[in-house]
């Protein structure tokens, strides 16, 4: 599914729940460990170091 955001109209992700919450919803939605962080940037500004920690304990 297209996503199209306006830079300015991103939300930031720094809390660990709502990077969770973004990755589970995405992966209902059929999307593989690595479409994710391509997907999950073009709608949030996300804290990539939070978001590898999350991914790399998964």
């Amino acid at each position: 599914m297209e996503r199209f955001v306006e830079d300015y109209q991103k939300r930031r992700l720094t809390e660990r729940v709502d990077i969770i919450t973004a990755i589970n919803i995405l992966r209902s939605q059929g999307y593989d460990l690595d479409e994710l962080i391509g997907e999950i940037t073009k709608v949030f500004y996300v804290d990539l170091d939070a978001y590898n920690e999350i991914v790399m304990a998964a």
